[in-house]
């Protein structure tokens, strides 16, 4: 996903702010998500979703206003009942430095009770297809 740092993304430390790199990686994971067809439609029609249960992020480099970066994202694990799990990256283009690495983990809820459900077949299969291991 392509991002450029507005001037509403920085704090006064002159940065792009923890909070927007949140915002980023919410973004990026329905972006990637939707790509691989588990749209909001598949969520609705299940009444499930994959919540985010822990994010664990590591700054590297600061991002500042004008940056233009790419942030990628794969999954790395899913356990085929509840939970998985998925890697980011946040790349500066004009050097190529890694400013960030992260990890997110989920669990399906149920939408209506937002208690943890086990995941619809649906899910399984688009889920266990792209899981992307690390050699």
């Amino acid at each position: 996903m392509p991002i450029v740092v507005k001037p509403e993304d920085v704090d006064r430390l002159g940065h792009a702010n923890n909070v927007v790199y949140v915002r980023w990686l919410e973004e990026v994971s329905w972006a990637h998500i939707e790509s691989l067809g588990m749209t909001w439609d598949i969520h609705e029609a299940t009444g499930r979703a994959m919540a985010i249960t822990r994010t664990e992020i590591d700054y590297l480099a600061a991002a500042n206003e004008g940056d233009h970066l790419l942030l990628g994202t794969w999954l790395v694990d899913f356990d085929g009942r509840f939970r998985s799990a998925r890697r980011f990256q946040l790349i500066r283009q004009d050097d190529g430095k890694c400013l960030a690495r992260a990890l997110s983990t989920h669990a399906c809820v149920d939408l209506r009770t937002q208690r943890p459900a086990r995941v619809p077949k649906e899910y399984g299969e688009i889920l266990g297809n792209a899981v992307i291991t690390s050699p």
